[in-house]
């Protein structure tokens, strides 16, 4: 039986962007808005944070913003974050504190997943091994090393494993190399699959297109990665969320209220 009491999508920043980033070979010069996301879920063991979007300090400080945003390398500039958005300052207006969640779940390490993992040093942060693996290598230009200055409690796992009963991680490589999803049991209602970066966008699923950067150019990884989640939510009853669709995310913001 789930373990699984209350979930909540938590809005921490949006980013516009073209939209080939989401859609490898489709959209181009189409800009899109699209929402950083965290995911509260409170279970009767702890409370788990699916990412936990970028680092606030970066967007704000001139310098930072500068050295990590304004380059050739990200040509559409910073994501927008507001000081209301950091995910500590969501968390409060639930009467909650940093300190209240027990685990960070990073799905994958790029700056807009695991950037804010410096506001919960006192929890363990789950990562697959090759997903930081890739991130200590800076595998691409969205790993930030600055990201984990920070004594971050790394548990580090090779595979898929139930983080309490009712919240499975399912491995979904291809975007980066060590990609996981997250299979959510509410204790009504269908499943919640959230896709993380395996699906940006409804499309992304409807159409089977794998996403605009895929590790090493691996878009057959990325493929596979989609058709799994489909096939997992067809025999589970699962409802797929992409990650990064704004229509999708505002048809489920309920935010101060929860999912149960």
């Amino acid at each position: 039986m789930t373990q699984v009491k209350k979930f909540w999508p938590i809005l921490t920043g949006t980013h516009r962007y073209e939209k080939t980033l989401s859609t490898r070979g489709h959209g181009q010069g189409i800009i899109i808005t699209a929402p950083i996301l965290s995911y509260l879920i409170e279970t009767a063991h702890g409370r788990i944070l699916y990412d936990v979007g970028c680092d606030y300090s970066k967007i704000v400080d001139d310098v930072k913003r500068k050295k990590f945003y304004e380059h050739e390398g990200f040509p559409f500039g910073p994501p927008t974050m507001e000081e209301e958005q950091r995910l500590p300052n969501r968390l409060a207006e639930l009467g909650l504190q940093a300190e209240d969640i027990d685990v960070v779940f990073c799905g994958h390490l790029h700056f807009d997943h695991a950037g804010g993992v410096c506001e919960f040093c006192g929890a363990e942060v789950h990562v697959h091994e090759k997903e930081l693996e890739a991130a200590n290598a800076l595998a691409d230009e969205a790993y930030f090393k600055e990201d984990f200055d920070c004594p971050v409690n790394w548990r580090v796992y090779k595979g898929e494993y139930d983080l309490v009963p009712g919240v499975r991680a399912i491995e979904t490589p291809g975007h980066t190399a060590g990609h996981m999803s997250m299979m959510i049991e509410l204790p009504k209602g269908p499943p919640i699959l959230l896709c993380g970066d395996a699906a940006d966008l409804q499309e992304n699923l409807e159409q089977e297109i794998v996403p605009g950067l895929c590790w090493q150019d691996r878009e057959d990884m990325a493929l596979d990665s989609i058709k799994k989640l489909k096939h997992l939510a067809k025999e589970t009853g699962a409802e797929l969320w992409p990650n990064h669709d704004i229509k999708f995310f505002e048809s489920k913001n309920r935010f101060p209220n929860f999912f149960n």
